[in-house]
């Protein structure tokens, strides 16, 4: 007989959408959903959610469609979420929330068009992926006559900016912080010295569940890699030949198919047991306290650092820096330091609404806005882009 998995009730650590915090700008509550729905069904909705279809991953997205995007790999961030968050008590909603939205500032051509958009913007306060996704939210997206961004509730954005925890510290203060942070006008009331909620680090652990995972099945996909060569590798190794003595007869496409499933029930079960010993010995009793920790609530055992810390040194020797992937990086970073270049020096080659700018405006705003609006390109645009500026053949 089949048994359900065990679900706690609502842990008393958990975010309570009726107790949230609110919106920036105050609006009438929503008589069918609860905040949280609410800011999930607006990211859903936005431009730059969509645009994650065709944002690379490791893989250019125009490479093959078998491979992770942007996208792919945000849903599959939130399902991991859903599940965590479900498990434990939390608010599913807002850990898929933060889930979804936690790579909508990532440029074209993933780590690559991050490296090359803040080294052009280095002269103007660089650029960084995850205060660009604070920018979407409050100002890019313009969908709403009542004010620019989404006006997602406090919760939200403070689970977004302090993805990889707090933002302030001891060697971090308010000015070493990326500009397109410091530019909202309501960073401070964010909290900035402190763990996120609960969900918010729900969220920050299922993107790594999901990437280290899922690497693995592209890489062999890709054929950077194989299966005989993860043996050697603790936990995973262990996963990969456990599924082989089981199933000897499949081919080695099934044997990852399984071997990644295991791997990532393998990472959710330490993330909630651990996270179940620290929840015993802090016994927080509200949201608040989990952000007044010295430590986060939700984290991996010490037993899983290790094989964490090998399987990503091996993903970045055999994929993040394979040959094949490095031509990718290459080129992504000629094509958008091509584009910067021209689109700040001739910003009259900037298509309407973008090249609307105020005559007062310095070459540093200059700058900004050009990030802004090659940051959210997809790949395929980009490239696009590229070649109607730059090949002499088309005019169009």
């Amino acid at each position: 007989m089949r048994t359900k998995p065990a679900m706690e009730k609502r842990a008393p650590f958990a975010t309570r959408f009726e107790d949230s915090r609110g919106r920036f700008v105050e609006e009438a509550p929503s008589a069918t959903r609860t905040p949280f729905q609410r800011d999930r069904d607006r990211i859903i909705h936005a431009t730059a959610f969509r645009r994650l279809k065709q944002k690379t991953q490791v893989f250019v997205a125009h490479e093959g469609d078998h491979f992770r995007t942007r996208l792919t790999h945000t849903l599959e961030v939130a399902q991991i979420a859903r599940t965590i968050a479900r498990t434990l008590g939390l608010d599913e909603d807002l850990a898929e929330t933060l889930a979804l939205a936690h790579d909508l500032g990532h440029p074209p051509f993933g780590h690559a068009g991050e490296d090359q958009l803040d080294a052009c913007m280095r002269p103007y306060d660089g650029f960084d992926h995850n205060a660009q996704s604070l920018r979407i939210v409050t100002r890019l997206e313009r969908r709403y006559p009542q004010f620019d961004g989404l006006n997602l509730t406090w919760e939200t954005l403070e689970g977004l900016v302090k993805h990889n925890g707090p933002l302030l510290g001891p060697d971090t203060m308010l000015k070493d912080l990326p500009a397109a942070f410091r530019d909202y006008p309501h960073l401070e009331a964010l909290e900035l010295d402190t763990f996120a909620g609960p969900e918010a680090q729900v969220a920050a652990l299922s993107d790594d569940i999901a990437y280290n995972n899922h690497d693995i099945d592209d890489g062999i996909a890709a054929g950077l890699f194989t299966v005989e060569d993860l043996m050697a590798l603790p936990v995973v190794g262990d996963v990969f030949r456990s599924v082989r003595i089981e199933y000897p007869a499949i081919d080695d496409r099934m044997v990852t198919y399984e071997a990644v499933r295991r791997l990532i029930g393998l990472w959710i079960n330490d993330l909630l047991e651990e996270t179940r010993a620290r929840v015993k010995r802090h016994k927080p009793k509200s949201a608040a306290d989990v952000r007044a920790l010295d430590e986060p609530l939700v984290a991996f055992s010490k037993e899983l650092e290790s094989p964490q810390r090998a399987l990503r040194a091996f993903l970045y020797g055999r994929m993040y820096k394979h040959y094949r992937v490095n031509r990718m990086r290459s080129k992504a970073k000629r094509v958008l330091a091509d584009l910067f270049e021209v689109f700040l020096n001739e910003p009259q080659t900037l298509p309407p609404p973008w090249n609307n700018l105020p005559q007062a405006l310095d070459e540093a705003g200059r700058a900004r806005i050009v990030c802004d609006y090659i940051a959210g390109m997809t790949d395929t645009f980009a490239l696009e882009e590229h070649r109607r500026l730059f090949d002499s053949s088309s005019l169009a």
